[in-house]
Formats: structure tokens, C-alpha cells, sequence
């Protein structure tokens, strides 16, 4: 076998039947891990886990299959859980219903962001979002409701669905779960759908896409508004997992954790954000006795794992075992 056909990615030697079974068995997997996991580690842990996740996901269809990098994502984790909170301790409003007018908060802020920044490009796109994020970090600081540094702290968990007392942990953590899952399968869908094509086509070559008489400023758009939107719908989940929300989630630094996140699991791949989510929040967890030295070792693991799997973990594992993740 030549070496242009070993370089050759799974998905051009095999069916697209083949590569779904792949993928089904490793998303099977993963939910059967997943399960199983509150009965021997700490459920609080998974679960902001899962959140960062969805929030990582979302994140990574913009990125991995728009080709846009943004540096104003923590605008949208961040707003949605300050509405989510809000709503929920001062209104309250029931968990499910807080949730949605976080995510729904976050969805028309993707909207008006993006119909600003969307028609730049690389560094200048980059620039414009960070912007746009630093107004909506400095609104969430001066904000009365917001509680400033100290947040929106003590919010109530409730009963979800009126069904599901959120005040027992397991119960919230299959909640979360199944938010998770739900965010997931959508992106999935969206990544495979003629959609994600038209996309993958913007993202490999914008001017081909548009002769063939694509919008791409419209697909770039609808992409960024569905990103924020499951950003949105991951934090406020996490306000309520956490009875808190802070300035911690809109800086400009959560913005920078989750590009790490994607790239340390697989930029581009379908269970990469995830993967890299949970080694992203591990670190943290474990490595919290370090103090400020922290980030200094997060910085030199994410060095030494991008010099090493230049794919990202998933993405070298897809690799190595020839079946597109």
C-alpha cells in the first residue's frame, strides 16, 4: 500500500454505514460509563464535568467544523447561568423553566454577537467576539442583580418536571445527564446532517461553497447561534448544580479554558470536547493543592500534549485505530 492511501482518513475507505457503527458503539460506551460512574466517583464532580462537556461540544462546532475561532464563548456560559440563577431563586421559577430562559438568554446574545462579528475572519473574528464578551463581563460586574463579585449565591435546585426533586444528588446528577446526552445527539445530528456539510464545505474552501450558491454568512450565523444557544443551555444547568453564579463563568478565561478543552481532546472530532472536558476538570480537581502553580502545569501538560498527539487525544486514538471518533 502507498503511503498517499495509508494518509488516506478512515472515512474515505469506508462506508458511511461503517463509520455510524464506529461512532454508535463509542457513544453507547460512553453513556454506559457515564451511568455506571456516580457509583464510584463523586457525582458533584461529574456533573460539572458533563456541564463543561456540553459547553466544550458546542464550542467545538464552531471551531472544529465552521473554522471560526471564538474568544467569547464565556459570554454565553456566563449570561445564561446569571438568567438561570436569577430565575430561579427571585422569580421562582421551576429548574426546566430557568434553565430554558438561560439558554434562551444565551441564544439571542449568539444572535446579536454574531450578526456583528460573523462577516470577519480569523484573528479579526477572534478579536471582535473577545470584545463583545469583555462588554458583556463588565455589564455582569456593575449589574445589581448580578451580585457582583459575590454573585447569585444559595440559588434552589427545586423539583425538575415537578417530577424530579433536584435536592437529592443522584437524581440531579441523572438530570444533568440527560441534558447532557440531549445536547449531544443534537450536535451529532447536526454534524451529520446535509447542514454540517454545507459547513465542513465553508470551513475547507469559503469561496467554492459560496459559487456553488451557499450563503456562508448565513450558515456561519445559524452555527454561531446554535453554539451559544447549547453554551447557554450547559450553564445554566450549572447554576443550578452549583446554587451559583459568578463572574468566574463570563471572564474571558473560561473562554480560553474551553479552547483548550477541544483542542487537548480532538479539535474537529465528535467525543473530543468531551474527553477533553474531563481532563481539563481532572486536572483542576487534583492539582487544586498547587494553588496559583495551577494553570503554570495546566500550560505545560497542554504544551507537552500538543507537541505529543497533534490531533488531540481522541483524534491520535482515531488514528491509531483507523475509525473516524
Amino acid at each position: 500500500m502507498d503511503t498517499a492511501s495509508e494518509a488516506a482518513p478512515a472515512t474515505a475507505t469506508e462506508p458511511l454505514s461503517a463509520v455510524g457503527r464506529h461512532q454508535t458503539t463509542a457513544f453507547f460506551l460512553m453513556i454506559g460509563l457515564l451511568a455506571m460512574a456516580p457509583f464510584f466517583i463523586y457525582p458533584l464532580f461529574l456533573m460539572k464535568a458533563l456541564c463543561f462537556a456540553l459547553f466544550a461540544c458546542a464550542f467545538n462546532l464552531l471551531i472544529g467544523y465552521v473554522g471560526l475561532l471564538s474568544f467569547g464563548h464565556a459570554a454565553f456560559l456566563g449570561s445564561a447561568g446569571y438568567t438561570s440563577a436569577y430565575a430561579a431563586k427571585a422569580w421562582g421559577w421551576p429548574p426546566e423553566l430557568a434553565i430554558l430562559a438561560g439558554t434562551a438568554i444565551a441564544a439571542a446574545l449568539g444572535l446579536a454577537i454574531g450578526a456583528l462579528a460573523i462577516r470577519s475572519k480569523g484573528i479579526y473574528f477572534a478579536n471582535i467576539t473577545l470584545a463583545l464578551a469583555q462588554m458583556v463581563y463588565f455589564f455582569c460586574v456593575q449589574a445589581k442583580f448580578t451580585g457582583g463579585e459575590d454573585g447569585i449565591q444559595s440559588v434552589p435546585r427545586g423539583v425538575f418536571l415537578g417530577l424530579f426533586d433536584l435536592r437529592n444528588i443522584m437524581t440531579m446528577y441523572f438530570v444533568v445527564l440527560a441534558i447532557f446526552i440531549a445536547g449531544f445527539l443534537l450536535l451529532y445530528r447536526t454534524i451529520h446532517s446535509p447542514f454540517g456539510q454545507v459547513l465542513k464545505a465553508i470551513r475547507e474552501h469559503e469561496p467554492r461553497a459560496v459559487s456553488l450558491g451557499y450563503s456562508a454568512e448565513r450558515y456561519k450565523l445559524v452555527a454561531f447561534v446554535l453554539s451559544a444557544t447549547l453554551s447557554g443551555l450547559a450553564g445554566g444547568t450549572k447554576a443550578i448544580v452549583f446554587q451559583l453564579a459568578s463572574l468566574t463563568d463570563v471572564h474571558w478565561t473560561m473562554s480560553g479554558e474551553v479552547v483548550l478543552m477541544t483542542l487537548l481532546g480532538g479539535l474537529g472530532t465528535v467525543f473530543g470536547p468531551v474527553v477533553g472536558a474531563f481532563i481539563v476538570i481532572s486536572l483542576e480537581n487534583y492539582l487544586a493543592q498547587l494553588g496559583a502553580w495551577v494553570t503554570v502545569v495546566q500550560g505545560i501538560i497542554f504544551i507537552i500534549c500538543v507537541l505529543t498527539f497533534r490531533r488531540g487525544v481522541v483524534g491520535e486514538i482515531a488514528r491509531l485505530i483507523r475509525k473516524p471518533l
